[in-house]
């Protein structure tokens, strides 16, 4: 409690309130920059409102009392505040349930770690309900020693952490042909970012040796889809990893638990959930989800197949179409970069379009293939704008303006849409989805 008379304390309240709350725009500008300090940080308009008895120089009531015990909530959970925090979906995106896509809340999250609750979910069969004591991973094919690991053999394995970008190729995809979603969650929230646990697959090709004539692999889950991508030898014994745990735990179900593939850096189908086989063969298997699904139309109309790395992208999380400018003044222009082929080296903004750009301070942890924070402070003047970021990783690969992108690739695609986005700002600061060629 403040050890200010109770006097001082009601002058202090008065002077919050008025000077929050009753100054013309410009001066209360003025008296947010100067006045942080004083405020703990928070926006003092609120001093207004109906809460003002919770604010300070007042005591409020979760002060005056003690709070529950650590037994009541056995597996923590966000606060009530938070809740609606949480992944979404697109009904008329996908036919059925069993074969769909839930998008991360992006605009919502810090740093650069999805929780494991929040990150985004696809299915082409459905969760399956796995025993992890039941639960087998086949190595076979081309090999010296066919072997046949329980979960129990796994985890006895060496293993490995590595903070790794996850990503549909489909992200961005209704964008091809103009289609334009009015939220940042879904335009780019088939992405997430884990700490991922497991076991190098190298190690594990190592203890069944492959043979000489092995030039492929492929992963196949034990869901009711019986997915499986063909995943090239080299990728498999460079830096793919067989993994069981994630931020810390066991796999979530909708993660693939008890066992799935990561292989860093690209197109997310080709880390193959629910992992209960790989077999090692000379040439590649061509499956469903490489020949009708995950190949992109080009121009000619020949398809491009194997289009595994995610390139270099990047996107604007503050401001967004959900989270937009409340009155004009300083802020930080947020965002999000990631490439499949490193890391980020350096991100650009525009506010005006593309006319000109701005380098952004890139922040926190840098590291290879995965999702990099970048940050521009930014002086609104309360008119139009036009918000865009473009990322170049450390091979020197820029991101593409959609023009370009168009040019190369068509517009029949639906994998692999990195172009540049735009965030359109309107005059009252609310924030919209445009297409700038």
């Amino acid at each position: 409690m403040s050890d200010k008379p109770a006097g001082q304390r009601r002058d202090l309240k008065a002077l919050l309130a008025q000077e929050a709350g009753k100054l013309p725009q410009p001066e209360r500008r003025a008296f947010l920059a100067n006045g942080l300090t004083l405020a703990g940080g928070a926006m003092l308009g609120s001093a207004t409102s109906a809460a003002a008895a919770n604010l300070p120089p007042e005591v409020p009531p979760w002060t005056r009392s003690v709070g529950r015990g650590v037994v009541t909530v056995p597996y923590g959970m966000p606060s009530r505040y938070e809740q609606d925090i949480v992944r979404r979906t697109v009904p008329w995106l996908t036919a059925s349930a069993i074969s769909s896509i839930s998008f991360t809340p992006l605009h919502r999250l810090k740093g650069i770690i999805t929780p494991n609750g929040l990150v985004f979910e696809r299915y082409h069969g459905g969760v399956p309900e796995i025993d992890p004591a039941e639960h087998r991973l086949m190595v076979h094919g081309l090999v010296d020693r066919p072997l046949i690991f329980t979960m129990d053999d796994l985890m006895r394995f060496p293993s490995v952490s590595v903070i790794r970008f996850i990503e549909c190729p489909a992200n961005g995809g209704m964008e091809w042909r103009g289609a334009q979603m009015e939220a940042l969650q879904f335009t780019h929230g088939m992405l997430s970012c884990c700490e991922w646990t497991g076991v190098p697959l190298a190690t594990l090709l190592q203890e069944v040796g492959v043979s000489a004539e092995a030039k492929w692999l492929l992963a196949e889950g034990a869901d009711g889809s019986g997915m499986s991508r063909s995943i090239p030898l080299e990728k498999a014994l460079d830096d793919s990893i067989v993994v069981y745990a994630q931020n810390g735990e066991m796999l979530r179900p909708e993660q693939g638990y008890p066992l799935r593939l990561l292989n860093p850096g690209w197109e997310g189908n080709t880390s193959v959930k629910w992992l209960r086989r790989l077999e090692l063969g000379d040439a590649a298997w061509y499956h469903r989800e490489e020949t009708s699904k995950y190949t992109d139309l080009m121009p000619d109309g020949r398809a491009r197949k194997f289009s595994w790395v995610q390139e270099t992208n990047s996107v604007i999380t503050f401001p967004c179409p959900e989270n937009g400018l409340k009155q004009a003044g300083k802020y930080e222009i947020e965002g999000l970069a990631w490439s499949g082929r490193g890391r980020i080296k350096r991100v650009d903004v525009s506010v005006d379009g593309g006319v000109s750009w701005r380098s952004a301070r890139v922040k926190g942890l840098i590291l290879p293939k995965a999702l990099t924070r970048f940050g521009l402070e930014w002086d609104w003047d309360g008119g139009p704008a036009l918000l865009q970021s473009r990322a170049v990783d450390e091979t020197g690969y820029v991101q593409p303006t959609l023009a370009q992108l168009r040019e190369a690739r068509g517009v029949e695609s639906i994998y692999h849409k990195n172009a540049i986005h735009t965030w359109r700002v309107a005059e009252g600061g609310g924030v919209t989805n445009v297409q700038i060629e």
